[in-house]
């Protein structure tokens, strides 16, 4: 078989990066140096920094170098980088934190050329737990709040539209969860925040927008069982001004069981509404 012309592959790619700014709407590209060792690294590198339509990295085993593009009014370099540091991959602007980075397999321990200057003028931080004891960041961390506040309403007005059957609500409060969860500004969360909403933020969206796309209650309480899961677990790391109620319903999910987040202790069951609206119970109180 004739190997296939240098020239081809290189439209090929040209091509392929105008398809991608194409998919993302107000596209900035950046390059910036990620150390890494493999193509496990690259794997790991380019799921860490890309979010569907929002932004996408193509990170380079031989140079190091990645390209970054991006929806310049929904994230930014530096809100890639430090995701791509909490995966465990130093760049020239955030260290990834020495924990994450020695449970990188072996061939992916990477020599970490990239150091935390001492210096003022250093731009290089390190994205640990360390960087939230400082006095400094007590105001932040009230800032920081406030970044998933619209995420946690937008969530409590959908289990509510859901406790009354009313599918025309549960579609428009979804719509607002997913403008809630895209006007997320990741590099004001917490480290625990940021850890656990890179984990969550994919299938939030998709969940939000399948309950967004339908008025029938029925195909949106399906997609609100994995909502509430992973609602729960990033909740849990955030502070709350008041308690949040964990419920379960045994019969729901077809007799497998699911879960709810509440801002009210007395049970108002969104998988069956006024047909059996209290079964269920509180399991858990989030304080």
């Amino acid at each position: 078989m004739k190997s296939i012309p240098k020239i081809l592959i290189t439209i090929f790619v040209l091509l392929s990066g105008v398809a991608c700014k194409a998919q993302i709407k107000n596209a900035s590209s950046e390059t910036v140096k990620i150390y890494g060792n493999c193509e496990m690294c690259e794997a790991t590198i380019e799921k860490a920094g890309n979010i569907k339509k929002i932004a996408e990295v193509d990170w380079n085993e031989e140079t190091k170098m990645a390209t970054l593009t991006f929806d310049s009014k929904k994230t930014n370099r530096d809100e890639i980088l430090k995701r791509i540091a909490l995966a465990g991959y130093d760049s020239d602007s955030f260290l990834a934190p020495l924990d994450t980075y020695s449970q990188l397999p072996s061939c992916c321990q990477y020599e970490r050329k990239a150091k935390l200057k001492e210096t003022k003028e250093s731009t290089t931080t390190s994205v640990s737990k360390t960087e939230m004891h400082d006095h400094a960041a007590i105001p932040e961390q009230k800032q920081e709040v406030q970044q998933l506040k619209a995420v946690f309403d937008n969530y409590f007005g959908l289990k509510d539209a859901l406790v009354k059957t009313d599918g025309g609500i549960a579609s428009s409060k979804a719509n607002s969860l997913l403008s809630a969860i895209g006007a997320v500004k990741m590099e004001k969360l917490t480290t625990e925040e940021h850890t656990v909403w890179m984990k969550v933020v994919k299938d939030l969206g998709i969940d939000a927008e399948h309950i967004a796309d339908t008025k029938d209650p029925s195909h949106q309480r399906e997609h609100f069982i994995p909502l509430s899961k992973n609602m729960y677990q990033l909740i849990k790391v955030s502070k709350q001004s008041s308690p949040v109620y964990y419920q379960f319903c045994p019969m729901a999910n077809d007799g497998k069981g699911a879960n709810w987040l509440s801002k009210e202790n007395s049970v108002k069951n969104p998988y069956y509404g006024s047909m059996m609206l209290t079964c269920g119970s509180t399991i858990e109180t989030i304080k």
